[in-house]
């Protein structure tokens, strides 16, 4: 079992927390960089939320 393998089952049923987490993220890139990588900042952040499921409301379809 690969470490994401490991990730992705702790974080199963957190969606919620690990969209904030990764949107906070994103904007203390963005505020240090001050902006200047914005779009892959933004391309990795949705990445993210695929990978972890944090793209997807509670027991719901993909949010668009």
């Amino acid at each position: 079992m690969s470490a994401l393998d490991k990730i992705k089952r702790m974080l199963k049923g957190h969606e919620e927390h690990v969209g904030k987490g990764i949107d906070k993220a994103g904007d203390m890139v963005d505020d240090r960089t001050k902006g200047k990588y914005k779009g892959h900042v933004d391309k990795g952040q949705d990445r993210l939320r695929q990978q972890f499921g944090a793209d997807r409301d509670q027991d719901g379809p993909p949010r668009t």
